[in-house]
C-alpha cells in the first residue's frame, strides 16, 4: 500500500480552486473538519466533486466484475494521477497501477508504489537510468515497460548494461493496429521484436504481451467490437508463438489489454490463449471509478449489450465527478451563462452536461435538470446554455455538470473535493500532473 502523509500534510490556502479568500493555510487532511457545505456557499465556485457514494458503488462494481472474471486489474493512473484514488484501487485488490509517462511513474514512486506497468515504450536514457536505480534500490519494486521494435529492445538493453543492473528489466512485448499508435504492426515484426529481447537476456526478460484496443472505431459497434475481438486474436497469436519460441521469462505470462470501453470483451477473449504456460489477464480501466455522466454512460450500456451478463453485477456504474457553478447572467430567454469553462471541465469529446440545480432559500436538496438545458459552448471561464425560454434558472442559482471523459477534467484541479450526500465537504484529493 501506498505511503500518504506527505499528501495529507500538504498546506492547502485560497491558491487552490474552491478554498475560500483569506482562509489561513491547514493540512489536506483537515479539509473535511471545516464544516464547509457546498450548496450553502461555503466555498467558491467552480468546484469539482468527488461523490463518496458514487465512488463506493464502482468500486464495489469492479470488485465483482473481476471475480466473475477471471482477471485482474492495474488501472490506469493517468486518469487521476490522484495517489489517494490509486490507494483505494489497490485496497480494492489491483495488481498494480499502469502509467504512461516518467513523471507519472516517479509520483507512483514517490508515495510508495510497488508496482507498475508504463504502457508505453521506454527510450529516454535517462529515464532508463533513473528505473534500473529504482529497481538497484528497493528489490521489492515490480516495473514493466513496452517494447515493439528491435531499435528499442538495442537503446534498453544498452541503457541496462551501461548502468550494471543486477536484475533484469522485465518488459511486454506490444502489439498495435495499423494507422493508431505504437505496437508491432505484423507477427514476422512482433517475431523480430520477441527475438531481440531474447538475444539480450538475461538483461531484458520477456515477461508477456500487451496491446490496447481503446482507440478501435468503426462506424458501428458492431463492426467495432468485431475489430477489436480481431486484434485480441493478434495478440493471442503473438504469446503462442513467442511460448513455442521458449522466449517468455520465468513466472507467469502475462497478457494485458483493456482500456476503459472494451475491458470486456478482453476479460472474455485473452483468457482462451490457449498457452500451457499460466498466465496473468490484466485489464486496465483507469475511469470506472469516477464513470462520467455522458460518454461513459454510453459505453457502460454497450458494454451490456455485448456482454448482458454484467447486467447481473447490479446496478451500472455511477457518476462520481461533478463540477458545480454558478448562473452568471441570462442575458436572453433561451440563454443561461454558468461560471465554468474549458479551464475546470473536458470538452474534447463532448462538453459538460447540466444535470442537477440548487437556489438557496428554495431547495433542501439539488433537483434534476429539467430537459431543455444543454451546453453548445465553452469560453475559458463561461459555459453558454441554450435553455427553454420558461427554464427555471436564475442569477445565482447553482448547478451541477456532469462531464464526459474524466481524464481530462481531473488534469484541470490540483484539489477536488470529497462530498457526501448532502454535499458536506468531507475530505480532498490532491493530483500531481
Amino acid at each position: 500500500m501506498l505511503t500518504l502523509t506527505a499528501i495529507n500534510d500538504l498546506p492547502i490556502d485560497d491558491r487552490y480552486k474552491g478554498i475560500p479568500g483569506g482562509a489561513p493555510a491547514f493540512p489536506l487532511k483537515e479539509l473535511g473538519t471545516r464544516g464547509w457545505n457546498v450548496l450553502r456557499g461555503d466555498v467558491p465556485l467552480p468546484l469539482a466533486v468527488l461523490k463518496e457514494s458514487a465512488l463506493a458503488h464502482n468500486r464495489r462494481w469492479m470488485q465483482r466484475f473481476l471475480a466473475a472474471s477471471g482477471a485482474q486489474f492495474a488501472p490506469h493512473g493517468k486518469t487521476t494521477m490522484a495517489p489517494q484514488l490509486f490507494q483505494m484501487q489497490l485496497e480494492d485488490g489491483a495488481w498494480g497501477i499502469t502509467l504512461a509517462t516518467m513523471q507519472q511513474v516517479q509520483v507512483a514512486r514517490l508515495f510508495g508504489c510497488k508496482r507498475i506497468l508504463l504502457a508505453n515504450e521506454l527510450v529516454d536514457a535517462r529515464a532508463i537510468e533513473c528505473i534500473v536505480n529504482e529497481l538497484a534500490r528497493d528489490p521489492s519494486f515490480e516495473f514493466l515497460c513496452l517494447v515493439d521494435s528491435v531499435a528499442g529492445v538495442e537503446t534498453l538493453a544498452a541503457a541496462v548494461k551501461r548502468h550494471g543492473s543486477s536484475r533484469p528489466l522485465e518488459v511486454l512485448l506490444e502489439g498495435g493496429i495499423a494507422g493508431g499508435r505504437t505496437g508491432c504492426r505484423s507477427i514476422g515484426e512482433a517475431h523480430e521484436v520477441a527475438l531481440a529481447v531474447g538475444r539480450h537476456s538475461p538483461v531484458l526478460a520477456l515477461r508477456g504481451v500487451e496491446g490496447f484496443e481503446g482507440i478501435i472505431a468503426e462506424p458501428t459497434p458492431q463492426e467495432s467490437a468485431a475489430k477489436v475481438k480481431r486484434f485480441l486474436g493478434f495478440l493471442l497469436e503473438i504469446a503462442s508463438w513467442c511460448e513455442e519460441a521458449g522466449l517468455f521469462a520465468p513466472g507467469k505470462v502475462i497478457i494485458s489489454a483493456g482500456g476503459s470501453e472494451y475491458f470486456d470483451l478482453v476479460a472474455d477473449i485473452l483468457p482462451k490463449s490457449g498457452l500451457t504456460r499460466e498466465t496473468q489477464i490484466i485489464i486496465r480501466s483507469g475511469c470506472y471509478l469516477t464513470h462520467d455522466s455522458d460518454l461513459f454512460m454510453d459505453l457502460q450500456r454497450k458494454l451490456e449489450e455485448r456482454t448482458p451478463s454484467a447486467k447481473d453485477l447490479g446496478a451500472p456504474p455511477k457518476a462520481a465527478l461533478e463540477i458545480w457553478s454558478h448562473v452568471l447572467s441570462r442575458p436572453e430567454p433561451t440563454r443561461a451563462i454558468l461560471g465554468l469553462g474549458k479551464r475546470d471541465a473536458s470538452h474534447e469529446s463532448r462538453l459538460p452536461l447540466p444535470v442537477l440545480w440548487f437556489r438557496p432559500g428554495l431547495h433542501k436538496v439539488p433537483q434534476p435538470m429539467p430537459l431543455g438545458h444543454t451546453t453548445f459552448k465553452l469560453h475559458d471561464q463561461h459555459a453558454l446554455l441554450n435553455v427553454p425560454e420558461d427554464s427555471p434558472l436564475q442569477i445565482g442559482d447553482l448547478v451541477a455538470c456532469g462531464i464526459s471523459h474524466p481524464c481530462t477534467t481531473f488534469d484541470k484541479w490540483r484539489l477536488l473535493a470529497m462530498v457526501d450526500e448532502r454535499y458536506n465537504i468531507t475530505g480532498g484529493v490532491h493530483t500531481f500532473f
